[in-house]
């Protein structure tokens, strides 16, 4: 099976697979059975799967379907199940062990809570509670020996949402939304048109060229993005730095718990960036009505047009300020404090660091 690299920033062109290699991630491999096929009916499709890598593309005619490869010696006793869970149909690879070994896994292993349909994750309609028995996956050990690695093919207006605990996800080509779930493994996406919510517990996110609402949480690993357009971007990791390019929307939402933000040639009226640890760029394209910025820990610089206008109240607990435009009007203006206003001075910027420096300039 092809491995997926996660470049953060990568460009749709960098990005695009060349249809071969749809056909090349699932050549047999040693130890695996023959491809199995199935379709599922519906608006909205849910897949589940324990262990493996799932690509996502678009697909024809009504139904979505999914191309299923085996893995593991123990690969025969694994049990797909196609019918309605909850809102959605779903198709479901049943893992008949509280203990899975993927060996892609390496040293790694994740603990999630699985019910007894194949289903895990929070499930919205118990309030959002974990339930499900415990299974263990993990690169070595005993336990039941398999996997499933498998094709989605969506066609253009069904909603799909993948559930993964361990393993890679890619989804290419979209006209539809998507969520897409893991515990643990790095999740590529591009060329989207409708929203994207992705979720990971341990690993990198990038999403390119989308057209719509974007969502994206990591626990542990850095967010890239690029191409983005549409009303909300919302993007948050534990640890780990967010970048990004070319992005218009009209609401940017970022936090990191550690790790720095860097955003060029970012279009959007309200902007907010929390970091608990990390120095804060953003190279703007457009004016905005609000923008924020919160660092504990490290500096902050922001470029703006030459049309740009806001009010300033700029702080930093230690470290200088810089405001470097031409028409800007100053109140009051010391080593750690700065409040004035550029241009027509119609928005407002806030600015607040515990360590380190503020810098304004035009772009």
């Amino acid at each position: 099976m092809n491995t997926w690299k996660v470049t953060p920033g990568f460009s749709r062109a960098r990005y695009a697979v060349p249809a071969i290699l749809l056909v090349a991630g699932f050549a047999p491999a040693p130890g695996s059975l023959a491809q199995e096929s199935y379709r599922v009916d519906g608006g909205s499709v849910a897949i589940y799967n324990l262990a493996g890598e799932v690509e996502v593309v678009r697909g024809r005619g009504s139904q979505v379907e999914v191309d299923i490869r085996r893995g593991g010696a123990d690969r025969a006793r694994l049990r797909v199940e196609v019918g309605r869970v909850g809102d959605a149909e779903a198709l479901r690879v049943i893992y008949p062990e509280d203990r899975v070994v993927y060996e892609r896994m390496g040293r790694s292993s994740t603990t999630i809570r699985v019910r007894d349909d194949g289903t895990f994750f929070r499930n919205r309609s118990l309030g959002g509670l974990w339930d499900g028995d415990e299974v263990r996956v993990s690169g070595r050990g005993r336990g039941l020996e398999a996997h499933a690695d498998m094709i989605v093919r969506v066609p253009a207006g069904v909603s799909v949402a993948v559930f993964l605990a361990a393993g890679s996800g890619r989804a290419d080509g979209l006209a539809s939304d998507l969520v897409f779930r893991t515990a643990s493994g790095a999740v590529e996406v591009a060329g989207i048109v409708g929203d994207v919510d992705v979720d990971t517990g341990s690993g990198s996110v990038a999403i390119a060229d989308v057209e719509g609402d974007v969502t994206a949480d990591t626990g542990s690993g850095s967010i890239g993005l690029e191409d983005i357009r549409g009303d909300l971007l919302s993007a948050d990791t534990g640890s780990g730095s967010v970048s990004g390019r070319n992005v218009s929307v009209a609401e940017l939402h970022v936090d990191t718990g550690s790790g720095g933000i860097r955003i060029e040639e970012l279009s959007a009226a309200d902007v907010e960036c929390d970091t608990g640890s990390g120095s804060v760029h953003l190279g703007m394209l457009s004016d905005v009505d609000r923008l924020v910025v919160d660092t504990g820990s490290g500096g902050v610089s922001l470029e703006v047009p030459r049309d740009f206008g806001a009010e300033l109240e700029l702080d930093t607990g230690s470290g200088g300020i810089s405001v470097d435009v031409p028409d800007r009007m100053v109140e009051t203006s010391r080593r750690h404090h700065f409040r004035g206003s550029v241009g027509d001075g119609e928005g407002t910027v806030v600015i607040d660091t515990g360590s380190g420096g503020v810098t304004i300039r035009r772009g």
